[in-house]
């Protein structure tokens, strides 16, 4: 376990695979057991990196090549963990966060080509021994994702990362199940190409006992972020 006295739980996974919802449906059930909990998201969570945010996503950084993308997303981080999650983990809340560390490992290493030596020492510089205690990464076809995140987002242009290649997609999939592989003690693998009940019953039977064995007092809820 990290550092503090709170449980940080990361979700990670391809566009579409369900991160919001079910990171939505974990942290309703956590509040109605009477836990502290507060919900946020990469890029964003804090004023300052939700500025960043607008700027990768629009693809204005794009031009920039992915080193700068890079920087950026882990000066955003860096904001983000000083002001919101830190704070959050040090009063013993549950912080439920919308991708983290591996999101850049995989979205700027795997297929953005950054060596891997520089996303982490950005990532130790940006996050300062904040680590989660628990990643799940949400596995879904690339095909499938993508479908469910055009569906979703029907009506408006693609973001800077929806409207990549479909190979490019499942090159970060198997990039993350690598990182699972990788680090088992930390990383759960869930298939996400399942009715929704069924998925987050899985993740709740992952977190709950983490969280009683902590011993986390029980208080109200923490207003959600993001």
């Amino acid at each position: 376990m990290a550092d503090h006295s709170g449980l940080f739980v990361t979700f990670e996974g391809g566009e579409g695979a369900g991160k919001s919802t079910q990171i939505r449906r974990l942290a309703d059930l956590l509040r109605r057991r009477g836990y502290d909990v507060l919900v946020t998201r990469e890029p964003g969570g804090s004023p300052g990196a939700e500025a960043v945010r607008h700027v990768l996503l629009s693809g204005a950084a794009e031009k920039f090549g992915v080193k700068m993308e890079a920087i950026l997303f882990a000066a955003a981080r860096n904001d983000h963990v000083e002001e919101i999650i830190r704070p959050a983990l040090k009063t013993g809340a549950i912080v439920l966060c919308d991708r983290f560390i591996d999101s850049s490992r995989v979205y700027q290493g795997a297929t953005g080509n950054i060596e891997p030596a520089l996303i982490e020492v950005l990532q130790r510089v940006a996050i300062d021994g904040v680590e989660p205690d628990c990643t799940i990464i949400l596995d879904l076809p690339a095909d499938i994702g993508l479908a469910r995140a055009r569906k979703r987002s029907s009506g408006e242009a693609p973001d800077r990362f929806e409207k990549e290649e479909i190979e490019t997609h499942e090159k970060r999939r198997q990039a993350y199940l690598d990182i699972a592989a990788a680090e088992p003690n930390r990383c759960r693998v869930i298939d996400a190409d399942r009715e929704e009940d069924v998925i987050a019953t899985e993740i709740a039977e992952a977190i709950e006992p983490m969280a009683r064995e902590l011993g986390f007092a029980q208080t109200s809820s923490a207003e959600s972020v993001g």
